[in-house]
């Protein structure tokens, strides 16, 4: 049991790691596609101020995955291992065809997927989905009218200064937007990870009661404590999975939902920046990957609606609406296979 745990926990900092490989295309692209950084230097960046987040948010996120999304009475190392495959298979897939889709949701499918495929659909607590729910179709809608107010801002201030120069102090603006939203994705999305292993190691908790030396610290009574280990190497996970990039979804979300500039690329990003971390303080799971897609077409929608490629972002909106369940239904499928082979209650 206690190997077993280890390696879960293991796949839980790998599922991290690929969110960062994932999702913090979501911080960068907008700076790559204004082209204030290069790729790489863009990265290391983004990287940097992922990890700084583990310093400056609280666990609100967290502990509303570990004990506020599935009720924890009928959660196993099965299940939470389940839960991370199908997360992770999913992620594979849409990173493979270049599509933006929500690692977060991703997660949250998976989970609740191998946990009604354990103990049927009593296993949902209902008010934690609730607004979860809310915010997947919420936080795309915020996004573009934050983006489009500050953008609308933004021209008002400055309509009697040249393009040029307007250009020129908004390649230095980004890069702290650029920071705050990569903060801010390292805030709330490296808190969903923590939640999992929490809820995990309390699932798991008897077979640690009595160890002694560096097993101790896998010991957690109860979800509303998140050991210190596991924040750091949650948001060392995903600092490092952003640093390997993901270049191909950079691509889709910098430039071919619609054309920015570096004022457009900040307002983007301050605008999703905002969203994601006033979900954060209230302990809201969110997709970046929404909020920021928001942004940028509430961004482009200021020029004229036709800015925007309403055919991309039709198909990053079905990846969307498929990724719960299909992340649902995979790992409903990884659980029946773990459970045939692996007896652990």
């Amino acid at each position: 049991m206690v190997t077993y745990v280890i390696a879960i926990v293991l796949v839980a900092f790998v599922f991290d790691f690929i969110n960062g490989f994932h999702d913090s295309a979501n911080s960068i692209a907008t700076i790559v596609g204004t082209r204030v950084l290069s790729p790489l230097t863009a990265v290391v960046w983004a990287a940097f101020f992922n990890f700084v987040a583990a310093f400056t948010v609280g666990t609100a996120v967290a502990k509303t995955i570990g004990k506020g999304m599935i009720d924890v009475s009928i959660v196993t190392p099965n299940v939470i291992l389940g839960g991370l495959l199908g997360a992770i298979i999913w992620n594979l897939i849409t990173w493979y065809y270049g599509l933006p889709s929500s690692s977060s949701h991703a997660l949250l499918g998976g989970y609740a997927g191998a946990a009604v495929a354990k103990a049927g659909s009593g296993a949902i607590i209902v008010a934690g989905w609730t607004k979860t729910i809310i915010f997947i179709f919420l936080s795309p809608i915020i996004g573009m009218v934050a983006g489009y107010l500050l953008m609308t801002a933004i021209y008002w201030t400055f309509q009697k200064v040249s393009p040029r120069k307007v250009d020129a102090i908004f390649r230095k603006v980004q890069l702290a937007s650029a920071a705050l939203f990569s903060l801010s994705h390292g805030a709330n999305d490296a808190q969903k990870t923590m939640g999992i292993i929490v809820g995990l190691l309390v699932s798991a908790n008897a077979a640690f009661a009595n160890e002694t030396g560096w097993l101790r610290h896998l010991y957690v009574a109860n979800s509303d404590h998140i050991p210190f280990w596991v924040e750091i190497g949650a948001y060392t996970a995903i600092a490092s999975g952003t640093l390997f990039g993901g270049w191909r979804i950079v691509h889709t979300m910098g430039s071919r939902i619609t054309k920015l500039r570096p004022v457009g690329g900040s307002a983007a990003e301050t605008a999703g920046a905002f969203a994601i971390l006033l979900a954060t303080r209230f302990g809201i799971p969110v997709s970046t990957t929404h909020t920021i897609t928001g942004a940028i077409m509430g961004v482009g929608a200021t020029n004229r609606v036709s800015a925007v490629r309403w055919g991309i972002a039709g198909r990053i909106v079905w990846a969307w609406i498929m990724t719960i369940p299909a992340a649902a239904s995979i790992s409903a499928l990884c659980l029946m296979l773990l459970e045939r082979l692996v007896a652990v209650k």
